[in-house]
């Protein structure tokens, strides 16, 4: 193989192979002298590739963990089966799976080659995910889309759907994707608006960029001004008065929790569990926080959070074990209404 480039691909791609590769070996796949490879293996490491070489009569060469991680090379069965898992994650906020990951399928699917695109929507339309249903499924489409757009600082084009059901067309500059455990959140400046948003991406609809270049305006980082809601989920449709300064995901992150804290009152939780913590934690969102031992097989959940009662009610009692709540007062409250109810739905008719 004479073609440098093709044959420093080539090594690569079998150095990215999780074994140590004799230089014969190497020389022979690749069609030219071990001095070639030697020659070769020097390149890579200026390209910051770290391969360690072992020497002996069975000595050869292999990758190693670096300082940092330099481009990987994947072959087609590879890059698919990482596309759909990305996109399963990303569908589905599922906890853990942030911006990063994201932003890491936006990269993967922009290069993959058609072919094998159309293998990765095949496979996610012929499959269904089995969820726990406290979370609403997206597209990943509708992420990656979004997610190429913020970060090539590009103009959004897309349907909007609020609380109620009222249908609108937005035109955005959008700053960053949060998730926030249960749902994936978009924090934008709407131009039609004039004004900062929080748009919740399982209501949007049909997302395009446009192609025109914006400069990152700063992002508020005061409180949010009074300003319509969106609907029952607690997150405001518009915030901020466009002064402080820009930042980073952390930034877009404090933003749309004060979003949420000044929409939906926050829930300061005392709750007891007749399990022990690390069966109760393993049960609840992270979000809610970590409940700590509270006398044998016992433990205690004190945190706050600013989700719904009837969604609270219902995460405490998956968790499946006997639990008292000592607070808030509304929540002891809907609780009680929400037992009886039950009892009477399990009477004869």
């Amino acid at each position: 193989m004479t073609d440098t480039p093709a044959r420093l691909l080539k090594l690569l791609s079998l150095l990215q192979t999780p074994r140590e590769w004799p230089g014969g070996e190497l020389a022979d796949r690749l069609d030219v002298s071990p001095r070639t490879i030697r020659r070769d293996i020097d390149r890579l490491r200026d390209l910051g590739y770290p391969v360690e070489a072992s020497r002996g009569s069975v000595g050869g060469y292999r990758l190693v963990a670096g300082a940092a991680m330099p481009p990987l090379l994947l072959d087609d069965e590879e890059a698919v089966a990482i596309a759909v898992g990305l996109r399963a994650g990303a569908g589905h906020a599922i906890e853990g799976v942030d911006e990063a990951s994201v932003r890491a399928l936006a990269k993967l699917e922009q290069v993959l080659p058609s072919r094998l695109r159309h293998r990765v929507s095949a496979l996610q339309n012929a499959t269904v995910a089995l969820t726990r249903g406290d979370g609403s499924t997206i597209d990943p489409q509708t992420l990656t889309t979004l997610a190429s757009a913020a970060t090539g600082r590009e103009r959004l084009r897309f349907g909007y759907r609020s609380g109620d059901g009222t249908p609108s067309k937005r035109l955005v500059e959008p700053y960053r994707l949060v998730s926030a455990g249960q749902r994936w959140y978009l924090v934008a400046y709407d131009l039609g608006r004039e004004d900062w948003r929080t748009f919740r991406v399982d209501r949007v609809g049909e997302p395009y960029a446009t192609g025109a270049r914006f400069a990152p305006r700063p992002l508020p980082v005061d409180g949010a001004p009074d300003a319509p809601a969106t609907g029952s989920d607690g997150v405001r449709d518009g915030s901020g008065n466009g002064n402080g300064s820009g930042g980073g995901s952390g930034d877009a992150a404090a933003f749309l929790a004060r979003s949420m804290r000044r929409m939906q009152p926050e829930l300061r939780l005392d709750v007891w569990f007749g399990a022990p913590a690390e069966f109760v934690a393993a049960r609840l969102p992270a979000h809610l926080g970590a409940p700590e031992p509270d006398g044998e097989g016992r433990c205690r959940l004190r945190s706050s959070c600013t989700d719904s009662l009837e969604w609270v009610a219902l995460r405490l009692a998956l968790v499946d074990c006997e639990f008292s709540v000592q607070g808030p007062p509304q929540l002891v409250e809907y609780l009680a209404d929400l037992g009886s109810r039950l009892t009477r739905a399990a009477r004869p008719a």
